[in-house]
This record gives C-alpha cells, sequence and structure tokens, in this order.
C-alpha cells in the first residue's frame, strides 16, 4: 500500500437521479502522471474535485497517503484546505489585484510564512519556471502562458505531495499547449511529485501521462500505459476514442491453429479472410457477425499486384489523394461501399483511382462482437 499515494475505492457522486460517477477504483502510485480522460460529462472532473475535497462523495472513499480523507460512510471528511494537495484549475484563478509575488505567495501567507522568508520561497519556485526577473510585475500584464505558470507555481509552493490538474492547457494556443506540456512533465520529473490530471485531449493524455483512465458515463473503462491503451483497447469505446481506427464488418470463422478468423462479407469481399491472434473474444462462434479493428498508420498500402490479393490483405482504390509536404493523404474505398483515410508515402507514385491493396498485420488487428 505504501506505493500508492491516493485510493479511491467505489467513489460515487449522484446528481439527482443522474450517477455523475459510479463507483469507480483507482490506485495512484507515488511520483507518477496519471490522468483521467475522457469526453465532456464522463465525470473525470467531479472525480477530481471529490479527490480534492471541492465535492462530497455520495458513496465510496478517499484515501491519501494510505489514510481516509473522504468517507461518508464513518462521517470522514477532511475539507479541501487541510489535504495539502495542490490545484490547478482551468480558469487559473490568478487574482488581477496582486502581483506575481503575491498570487504565488498568498498559499505561504495563509500558513503564516512572511517578509523575505516568503521572498526568497516565491523566487524559488518561479524559477522553476523561468519568471523569477517577473515576481513584482502586475497579474493582468502576464500572457496566457504566464498565468498558467504562476497557477502551477501557487499551487507547488507549499511543497504538496499530489498535484491536481483540471484541464489546465484548454485556454492557450496550440502551440503554447505543446510547449507547456513540456515544461509539466519537466518539472514533474525535477520535483518528484505526483501528478493527477484530467483532460479530454487524447494528445495530452498521451504524451504527458505514466497511466491513463478513460472514462465514460461515471464509469472507468480502462487503465493502463498509453501504449497499452493505445495497442490494446479493453472495450469500444476505448478503442474508438483513442486515436483514429478502422472498423470493417464481417464474420467469424475458428481457424484450425487456433487463430479467430474474420470475413468481409460485402460485395467483392466476399470470402477474403484475415486473421488475429490478439482479439477480444473468449469464444469463437462459427459464422457470428463481428467487427475487426487496425489503426490506420498500421495498415500497409501497396499496388494491387498481377497475381491478386497478397494473404490477410484487402481490396481498395484510391478515391482522391492529397499531397501535404512529407505525404500523401488519400481517400480509400473498400468493396463494402466504406472509404477510410490513409497516409501514403510521398515516393510510392500514387493516383487517383489506382487499385490497391490493403495489408492488414494479424499481430495489429483486432476482433470484437457485433
Amino acid at each position: 500500500m505504501d506505493d500508492y499515494i491516493l485510493q479511491l475505492e467505489g467513489v460515487t457522486k449522484i446528481y439527482g437521479k443522474a450517477r455523475a460517477v459510479d463507483s469507480s477504483s483507482l490506485q495512484i502510485k507515488r511520483g507518477e502522471v496519471f490522468t483521467l480522460l475522457g469526453p465532456s460529462g464522463c465525470g473525470k472532473t467531479t472525480t477530481l474535485r471529490m479527490v480534492a475535497g471541492l465535492e462530497r462523495l455520495d458513496e465510496g472513499r478517499v484515501l491519501y497517503k494510505g489514510i481516509p480523507v473522504a468517507d461518508p460512510a464513518n462521517r470522514i471528511f477532511v475539507p479541501p484546505h487541510k489535504r495539502n494537495m495542490g490545484m490547478v484549475f482551468q480558469s487559473y484563478a490568478i487574482w488581477p489585484h496582486m502581483t506575481v509575488m503575491e498570487n504565488v505567495g498568498y498559499p505561504l501567507r495563509l500558513r503564516g510564512v512572511g517578509g523575505s522568508q516568503l521572498r526568497d520561497q516565491v523566487a524559488k519556485v518561479l524559477e522553476l519556471v523561468g519568471m523569477s526577473a517577473m515576481i513584482d510585475r502586475p497579474a493582468p500584464m502576464l500572457s496566457g502562458g504566464q498565468q498558467q505558470r504562476v497557477a502551477i507555481c501557487r499551487a507547488i509552493i507549499y511543497e504538496p505531495e499530489l498535484l491536481l490538474l483540471d484541464e489546465p492547457f484548454s485556454n492557450l494556443d496550440a502551440k503554447l499547449r505543446n510547449q507547456m506540456r513540456v515544461e509539466v512533465k519537466l518539472l514533474q520529473r525535477r520535483l518528484g511529485i505526483t501528478v493527477l490530471f484530467v483532460t479530454h485531449d487524447q494528445i495530452e493524455a498521451l504524451t504527458l501521462s505514466d497511466r491513463i483512465a478513460v472514462m465514460s458515463e461515471g464509469h472507468i473503462e480502462q487503465v493502463g500505459s498509453p501504449s497499452e491503451m493505445y495497442d490494446n483497447p479493453a472495450t469500444p469505446f476505448v478503442r474508438d476514442f483513442l486515436g483514429q481506427t478502422v472498423v470493417l464488418k464481417g464474420k467469424l470463422s475458428a481457424g484450425s491453429d487456433g487463430r479467430v478468423g474474420f470475413a468481409m462479407t460485402d460485395g467483392a469481399s466476399r470470402g477474403t479472410v484475415l486473421y488475429s491472434k490478439k482479439h477480444t473474444l473468449k469464444e469463437v462462434t462459427q459464422d457470428a457477425d463481428a467487427f475487426l479493428s487496425i489503426r490506420p498508420e498500421d495498415i500497409q498500402v501497396l499496388p494491387m499486384a498481377e497475381g491478386g490479393l497478397a494473404e490477410n490483405s484487402l481490396p481498395g482504390k484510391i478515391e482522391a489523394l492529397l499531397f501535404v509536404g512529407d505525404r500523401y493523404e488519400a481517400r480509400v474505398l473498400l468493396p463494402d461501399g466504406a472509404s477510410i483515410l490513409l497516409h501514403l508515402s510521398r515516393t510510392g507514385g500514387w493516383k487517383e483511382d489506382q487499385p490497391v491493396q490493403l495489408a492488414l498485420p494479424p499481430e495489429r488487428t483486432h476482433v470484437w462482437p457485433a
């Protein structure tokens, strides 16, 4: 248990008749960046606010460093200011009538720190984010990125062991978001602090996280490392929410070597069989309706050979071809009438209306029940 700084056990939050968070359980390790990822309304921010003490649980428990800080069954509720957690809100909540030093030093002033000691500690933490020269600057004269840095400094100045980040990059432009992701990751490594991060942005979650929990409608769909979540989604929701996915409809068959066969059944693709050793089905029912999924970047696009299709391949035709500099973006028409968007190498000599074959590596495919 010492490895976990935060534990959520069956945490539930109810608004009226709606269960915003429904019996969710998580264990967050010391020193990791753990992300709650999901669409708007999935319960991720509500979960974060229950951890911070800004929302009260209806059921379950929250343990911080092994000690319950929220447990309604036993009437335990530790108020937010006594949990020793830092939090950065989506709006940053920078006070406009204060300077950078007054904003960052406010948590220390509440704890009785003042004078030169206060200024020294503020200067030290501002140095971490390259803003020590702005210590006396009025808050209204800060850019969006600078305000975010001030909010982070204010959250970490009293050295909390857990930092809570609620969509902190959503108000920044794309270039600044990329820069701040790197800065937050480097800051987390230098301080060795644990971060619980909430976002709906897949790129933020994949690039920043040690582990991710994908949420949907108050439930946790899957927990794992970014590569595990991307390569081996446990549910259709995770499969479709993380990145781009090509999903094909067909029927199952059991191979003699224990592999799972999948045959598209529409049009010219009838009889084309694709095999997958990695699948989510415990049992294979012959001729059962199913879906096959694969990431677009795992599909190898080849010119149509004179001898016909290679094994584990589908026929296709390039409908539209766009040159975007380092590659082509092609919309490829499948035999069942569906179109998929693929990236092609700029050296392939591709043409519109060109017949192609799409090779699907068995180890990169997944088969799902319909």
